[in-house]
Formats: structure tokens, C-alpha cells, sequence
């Protein structure tokens, strides 16, 4: 197989459907010709004013603009990397990423301006802003003055360039990802041309031939997770690699009613989300309105995506929802994919290209109650950008093959499922017996009165550690904590049940879905000492 390069794939839908659309929003609309020529005004930008090379890098502090698409586009048509940085992040922590990004150029909103001029404050970086209603920056120059100044793409994309994927920074800083753009494409053929039943291409000439041919359904995606984060952006990519539709909402914040209002008119088909954090409050507005009837599917990945949610999604309409397990490091590693409630609880079904190892790191047999950790052996990024001795922790070359392997633990279930266990690192250790985090989190969502929780080990004098749980009750609910435990006494080992709960409104997830692990174990520390002042027992009780 001759891989495409995105660019050369989308300029080629580009010329041979030019009037479909391929980005819109609620005041705006970019036709396949138009988004060809803003990136190819910015990748001339690149090149002939500001002077760029391939490798280098332009980073984007943007929300779901229409810019977002035209930037990254402009920079993979000329080998420039571009780094996507969270538009949350303040001046000190933009600018660590500017830092270790080498990058050479910032695109940021006017409206956070202030943020940029701090960030790049001393560095040679040519701030370039997007008009989006703040203060024009001094010094800056315009998106629209260079859009205005026209370009051409080239006719190919330069090999050997990549594009650099930021991690969340959960467990240290945050590192940037390189994955090798002569190959992504075909790294990601299976969430591009499969997903919606077609064979992946043998070639250019073949992808662009599907991508406008009448009979390959029509994907319209509407991101509702940031582009920043992977599953929007690969899917974004690969929407676009099916000569398909974006439709934007350009706010720096999700609003649900507005993101629905815009999916209804332009009968979006596909939907990104971030698990629970994203999906619920969608289906709260779907349920209320008119439902999701032009929706035939759901994305998401790497976040809670609970059976409940996926449940009234599946009876709003004839819709296919994907949970996807990846990482920025690479995968999938697995889908579970439902069809109808019928298919719920959703089972994680292994990919191809994903293994388990065992201690000694040889891959083991699938059977039922295999333990082990989870590995990707398919095409994989280059590794962690100036991070070599990141880059051989994670990706590891094994008897004549080369891994990642994050750090899960997964237990197969002998039918080609797994049960996701969590990390090692997370793993609560209590009198030598090993209790994963995941496990006990799933019986607990379980119990009827249960919405949240989270599962982490506190200091125990004897034990080691102790399995402990913060959860966030279901609709105002009064859990009887006792009764909670018993119901988790019924179904997993003693080991396994809570020593410690902690209730509380809520967990105070991320847009993301994440728990600030460190922020919930100093909390439930703190009520534990305030229990032994006022000698309360170890378990807590609903307040």
C-alpha cells in the first residue's frame, strides 16, 4: 500500500470536489476551495515571509475555530509540525511548551492576547492573531492580512515531517508526541475508512476516488471535545480524508444547547465526545428536544463512558457509539462498539496490532483470565519529542519488535474481550494483595445511588495501603454507606471493599473527564484526620 499523506489527500478532494462544504459553523462556511486556499495563503506565510523549514514547528492556542483546521493544514502541506497547546493553560505553562517545542510561531485568539504576549515574552516567536472580538496585539501580525495576501499549496507534501501530539501531563509535564506523517494515515485507516464499512485505499488516486464518490456516505463531524485532544483531532483528520464536513462551535467553552442547536442544522452525522463529562449533559438536551435523528455516530475515548449514558443515547436514535481505547502514544488498542442497547454493557473487543505481556514482557495466549499488560505493536509515533530516555520507558523493542506499552492491565475474558484494569502505578497494594483501581470503580457506578467515583489507596498502618473511594451521589441521593459496601461485599473480595468512603457533591471532573487524583487523596486525607479528632468511624457517611 502507497500511504497518503493528509495533505496531498485533502488537496486532491480539494480540486476534485471544490464546492462541497468542508467547514461550518453557525455564521460561517468554508467550501473544500476555500479552505484550500486560507491554508495555502498561511503555508506560503510559512515559508516566504516568516521563513520556516521542515521540522520546525508552529503552535496553535486556539479553541474550535475554523483557523485550527486552516493552520494545521498550512503546516503539513510544508513539513511544520504543528503543536496543538490547551487554550486553559496560563502564561507560565504556555510558554514551557513553547519552550520545548522549538517553536517558531504562536497562533492565539485577540482574546487571549495578554496570555500570548506573556508566554512568548523574550523568545523569538512571531505572534500571528485570529480575530475573535479582543484587543488587536501590538506587534502581531494579522491571520487576515496574511489570508488576504493569498498562496498556493504545493503539489506534495515534503517527506519525513511530523506532527506533535501533546499528553495531558497527568503524570509529570506534559510531552509532545511525534508521530511520522508518512505513515499516520495508515495508522489510523481503521477509525478513517473503516468505520464506516469501506476498504481502505490501495493509494492516493484511491482515496480521493472514495472520498468523492457519491455512494461513500456523507460524514459530517461535529467536535465537541477540543481539537487539542486526540480523538477530536484524528477524527477531525479523518473526517476530512473522507472529503466530509466539520461543523464548528468557535467558543473557548461547551455549550451544550448551542453545540445541539448547530448539530440539528447541519444535520451532523458523527459526534465527538469526552465520555460522561460530554455526552451527558447532550443527551439531557437530546431528551428534551427533538433527539439526535441525522446522528449514526458517537465517538469517544480514553474517558468514563457509562452504560447508563450509552443507554439513552441508543433510544434517541438508530446510532453507533464507539469507545475507543487509545492513548497519544498510540493504538487502538481496542473498541467497544454498541449498536442498540442490546449490546450494552459494552465489552472492549482487542484490535489486530494489541497484545498482552506478561512480568517478563512475552506476549501470552488470550484465555479466559489472562493477566496482563496491554500493548500495541502496530504503526507507531517516533516517540517523545527530545525525550530519548522517555521515549525507550515506553516504546520498546522486544524480541524483534517494537511496543507501547502505557502502563495498563487488562484481564481477558477468553472471547476476545478484555476487562480494563488500570494502571500498575494506580494499583492500591493493601497486605500484599493487589486491587485495581478500575475493578472496584465499576461496582460502585453500579449501585443505583452512585453518579461518580473514584478508587485510590490511603496510608494503613498495617496494611500498607487501603482500598478507599470518593464518590458523588446520583441525583441528590442519601447513600447509606453501609448498604453501599454491602453491595460491594457481594460482589468482589473483602480485599477489594473500601475501608475508607468520602461523599461528595462531586468529583470535579475536568471538561476531559479527569479527577485531579493528588487534589481528592490530600481531601479525603484531611476528613480522615478530622474523623480520628472527633473519633468517627472509618467509613464516612453521605453529607
Amino acid at each position: 500500500m502507497t500511504v497518503p499523506h493528509y495533505s496531498d489527500l485533502w488537496r486532491g478532494i480539494a480540486l476534485a470536489a471544490p464546492d462541497r462544504p468542508a467547514i461550518v459553523t453557525r455564521d460561517d462556511r468554508l467550501t473544500w476551495a476555500e479552505f484550500a486556499q486560507e491554508s495555502g495563503a498561511f503555508a506560503r506565510h510559512l515559508t516566504e515571509v516568516t521563513g520556516l523549514r521542515p521540522q520546525e514547528a508552529v503552535a496553535l492556542l486556539l479553541y474550535n475555530r475554523p483557523e485550527h483546521l486552516t493552520v494545521m493544514w498550512g503546516c503539513l502541506a510544508v513539513g511544520v509540525a504543528p503543536v496543538a497547546i490547551n487554550y486553559r493553560y496560563r502564561a507560565s505553562e504556555v510558554r514551557a511548551l513553547l519552550i520545548d517545542s522549538d517553536a517558531r510561531v504562536l497562533v492565539v485568539p485577540t482574546s487571549l492576547g495578554a496570555i500570548a504576549a506573556e508566554a512568548a515574552e523574550g523568545l523569538d516567536i512571531e505572534l500571528v492573531t485570529v480575530d475573535d472580538g479582543g484587543d488587536e496585539l501590538p506587534g502581531a501580525t494579522r491571520y487576515a492580512d496574511i489570508v488576504a495576501a493569498g498562496g498556493e499549496l504545493p503539489a506534495s507534501a515534503p517527506p519525513g515531517a511530523d506532527l506533535r501530539l501533546y499528553t495531558g501531563g497527568t503524570t509529570g509535564a506534559p510531552k509532545a508526541v511525534v508521530w511520522d506523517l508518512d505513515t499516520l494515515l495508515a495508522a489510523r485507516r481503521q477509525s478513517t475508512w473503516g468505520l464506516i464499512g469501506v476498504t481502505p485505499p490501495e493509494s492516493l488516486e484511491d482515496a480521493v476516488a472514495i472520498a468523492v464518490d457519491p455512494s461513500t456516505p456523507r460524514v459530517t463531524t461535529l467536535p465537541l471535545s477540543p481539537l487539542l485532544h486526540g480523538t477530536a483531532q484524528s477524527t477531525t483528520m479523518g473526517t476530512l480524508a473522507l472529503g466530509g464536513t466539520i461543523a464548528l462551535l468557535p467558543r473557548p467553552s461547551l455549550d451544550v444547547d448551542a453545540a445541539y442547536r448547530l448539530a440539528m442544522d447541519v444535520k451532523a452525522t458523527r459526534l465527538i465526545v469526552a465520555g460522561d463529562a460530554v455526552a451527558l449533559p447532550l443527551v439531557e438536551v437530546a431528551e428534551r428536544e427533538a433527539g439526535l435523528p441525522h446522528v449514526d455516530s458517537i465517538l469517544s475515548s480514553g474517558m468514563r463512558f457509562s452504560d447508563d449514558v450509552k443507554r439513552r443515547l441508543h433510544a434517541l436514535g438508530d446510532l453507533q457509539i464507539v469507545d475507543l481505547l487509545a492513548a497519544s502514544e498510540g493504538g487502538p488498542f481496542a473498541f467497544g462498539i454498541t449498536r442498540h442497547a442490546d449490546d450494552l454493557p459494552a465489552r472492549f473487543v482487542l484490535t489486530p496490532d494489541a497484545v498482552l505481556l506478561n512480568d517478563d514482557l512475552e506476549e501470552i495466549t488470550i484465555e479466559p483470565g489472562a493477566l496482563g499488560l496491554l500493548a500495541y505493536r502496530g504503526i507507531l509515533p517516533r516517540g517523545y519529542y527530545r525525550d530519548p530516555e522517555k521515549t525507550a520507558q515506553t516504546f520498546r523493542e522486544i524480541r524483534g519488535h517494537r511496543y507501547v506499552i502505557p502502563g495498563d492491565w487488562a484481564r481477558a475474558r477468553g472471547d476476545g474481550t478484555i476487562e480494563l484494569l488500570g494502571r500498575l502505578a494506580a494499583v492500591v497494594n493493601t497486605g500484599g494483595e493487589k486491587v485495581f483501581p478500575a475493578e472496584v470503580e465499576e461496582v460502585l457506578l453500579a449501585h443505583p445511588d452512585v453518579d461518580d467515583a473514584v478508587v485510590f489507596g490511603l496510608p494503613d498502618r498495617r496494611f500498607g495501603e487501603v482500598v478507599s473511594a470518593m464518590i458523588a451521589p446520583a441525583g441528590g441521593a442519601e447513600v447509606d454507606v453501609p448498604a453501599l459496601l454491602a453491595f460491594v461485599d457481594e460482589r468482589l473480595a473483602g480485599y477489594k471493599k473500601p475501608r475508607h468512603v468520602f461523599v461528595r457533591p462531586s468529583l470535579e471532573r475536568s471538561p476531559t473527564g479527569k479527577v485531579v487524583l493528588e487534589k481528592v487523596k490530600a481531601d479525603a486525607t484531611a476528613e480522615l484526620e478530622r474523623r480520628a479528632a472527633h473519633g468517627a468511624a472509618a467509613v464516612g457517611s453521605a453529607r
